[in-house]
């Protein structure tokens, strides 16, 4: 993203871009809302420490269209949204932080839900629902369906077999030689998942703590976090934060597929271009990573029923092959393809619209 704010707004086809900002609690948030089209606008709350202020708008606006993208893809009924709070998010007083946020999330009237996300958690989203019914992601005390990351682990792992599948014929992951970069509450479930299907895992992360933990628990090998990339290894599974396939990750791929949870893994569009040119087969960030929020969000429409929620995560799997058929058929890269099946559902929606006037669907059970 250039300075040129409104051009690139145009262009991507954002709706709105608002700041918020509370100085006595020290909150400063940028809220993306990229599309309505489908329904409300919903998406995580990011905590995290940027380098500027632009920095943070455009991790909210790339993040808010692929949530976009990842809904519509999904079949579910939302748009796409995003807010990022600027700040440490080791920071220990939140409760009057996120209750300010809240209070300016309700201001919207139901525009946008927000959720959890990089950096927060369940208890902040309670404090957040004490001025908001807009919030998602709830702890299973306060009506929602508790933590997400074994659900995204659980799509993400469709996503992957789906891959192999296509790969090596097989969607057998028994022997498969898989690097999971990011051991939070993603890669770890995303470790715990790959050994029950007899992969071959190795690990890396930042944080040597983590990095014993699942190691003691799993028996699992270590690699260092300079040396991922390089790995020789069948399958990259980025789980931590994105922008990780870039001009010096590129040329040092080993692996035959890149399928994780992180999002925004594309550090540009033409890397995935040159992903497509090396023979290495990308699952796109917002289709393997759609377990979460399927999961979470399926409560909207029917309450919490954890069975039916998992039976739409494995749906996944077709998504993604029939993602990888789009590609082949256009001949076009995944990302393309994934892009191709999203933008058909959207437009798709837009004239319905058109049709007496707006409706938003069935009501949203917050």
């Amino acid at each position: 993203m250039t300075e040129k704010i409104f051009d690139y707004m145009s262009h991507y086809g954002y709706e709105k871009v608002l700041l918020f900002q509370n100085e006595d609690v020290g909150l400063r948030a940028v809220l993306a809302i990229h599309s309505t089209v489908l329904g409300p606008a919903a998406g995580g709350c990011r905590f995290w420490t940027y380098d500027s202020d632009l920095d943070a708008m455009e991790d909210a606006m790339r993040l808010a269209r692929g949530m976009t993208y990842k809904y519509a893809a999904a079949g579910v009924n939302l748009g796409g949204g995003k807010v990022v709070v600027i700040g440490d998010p080791k920071r220990q007083d939140r409760e009057m932080l996120f209750r300010a946020l809240g209070r300016f999330i309700n201001n919207l009237r139901g525009e946008y839900l927000t959720g959890e996300d990089v950096g927060t958690t369940l208890q902040d989203m309670d404090y957040m629902r004490m001025e908001t019914p807009y919030v998602i992601t709830l702890s299973k005390a306060s009506g929602g369906a508790g933590p997400i990351g074994g659900a995204t682990a659980f799509g993400v792992l469709q996503a992957m077999k789906a891959c192999a599948q296509e790969t090596w014929g097989s969607a057998n992951l028994q022997g498969r030689k898989i690097v999971v970069q990011g051991l939070g509450a993603v890669g770890y479930p995303m470790v715990e998942y790959l050994v029950q299907e007899n992969a071959t895992v190795t690990i890396a992360d930042i944080d040597a703590h983590k990095v014993e933990q699942v190691k003691q628990a799993f028996g699992v090998n270590v690699l260092d976090v300079r040396e991922i990339f390089s790995a020789d290894a069948d399958i990259y599974c980025p789980c931590a934060l994105g922008g990780v396939v870039n001009d010096e990750t590129l040329p040092q791929f080993r692996v035959k597929i890149i399928c994780g949870s992180a999002n925004n893994q594309l550090r540009a569009e033409r890397h995935g271009d040159e992903l497509t040119r090396r023979g290495i087969l990308y699952a796109p960030d917002y289709i393997a990573n759609a377990g979460g929020t399927v999961f979470d969000t399926d409560r909207l429409w029917g309450g919490v029923n954890a069975e039916r929620g998992m039976s739409k995560v494995s749906k996944i799997f077709e998504r993604m092959l029939q993602v990888i058929e789009i590609s082949k058929t256009q001949n076009i890269p995944t990302y393309l393809a994934a892009d191709h099946l999203a933008e058909e559902r959207i437009a798709r929606a837009r004239a319905i619209k058109r049709i007496g006037g707006y409706n938003q669907g069935a009501p949203l059970t917050i």
